[in-house]
Order: structure tokens, then C-alpha cells, then sequence
């Protein structure tokens, strides 16, 4: 496994946005995929963002449009940008890895919480 660590949640305002880091403890360009989940209390986890290693990307139908993630491998860390938030964004965001090495690994997960 990978070690991720997340930074950069918060409280924000509606319509505010925020970006969110994910920093690993390796090389992260031969991992097949990293993105974002996120899950909000009493409900299920549910994929926010993908980016593969050839840098391709796909979104969960309720972000796309207004997230963006991205992954730099020089700094062996992914971001998501996110861009006029919701109120139905606020949850918990995990950081998440698969490779064909190093497995599923998972982040701790940082809060994100948009009231005005």
C-alpha cells in the first residue's frame, strides 16, 4: 500500500470553492489511478474523481463541470479542484490509489463542509 495523506478541507460558502491536496509517500507515476472519493454521513461512498496515469479523467455526474483533479507526479501529489460548491458537497474526501504493485490504498479523509 501506499501511504496518502490529505489536506486542504474546510468550511466554505456556497457557490465559494476550495482545493484539495493528496500527497503520497512514493513515486506515484506507474500508479494506474488516483482520485477522489467522497462520502457524507449515512450515506454510501461515491466516486468524485479519477485520474489515470495517462492522465485521463472522469467524474462522478453530480461534480462534473465544476470539480477539476489533476496529479503531478514530480510532486507525487493529486489535487481536486472544486468549484462552486454545494451544499450537497459537504462530506468526508478520501484520497485513493490503484496500482498494480501497491494495491487499494486509502487516505484518511478530510472534511469538506459548505454552509453560509
Amino acid at each position: 500500500q501506499v501511504q496518502l495523506v490529505e489536506s486542504g478541507g474546510g468550511l466554505v460558502q456556497p457557490g465559494g470553492s476550495l482545493t484539495l491536496s493528496c500527497i503520497a509517500s512514493t513515486d506515484i507515476s506507474g500508479i494506474n489511478v488516483m482520485g477522489w472519493y467522497r462520502q457524507a454521513p449515512g450515506t454510501q461512498r461515491e466516486l468524485v474523481a479519477h485520474v489515470s496515469s495517462g492522465h485521463r479523467t472522469n467524474y462522478g455526474d453530480s461534480v462534473k463541470g465544476r470539480f477539476t483533479a489533476s496529479r503531478d507526479n514530480d510532486k507525487n501529489t493529486i489535487y481536486l479542484q472544486m468549484n462552486n460548491l454545494k451544499s450537497e458537497d459537504t462530506a468526508v474526501y478520501y484520497c485513493y490509489a490503484l496500482g498494480a504493485s501497491t494495491g487499494i490504498s486509502w487516505g484518511q479523509g478530510t472534511q469538506v463542509t459548505v454552509s453560509s
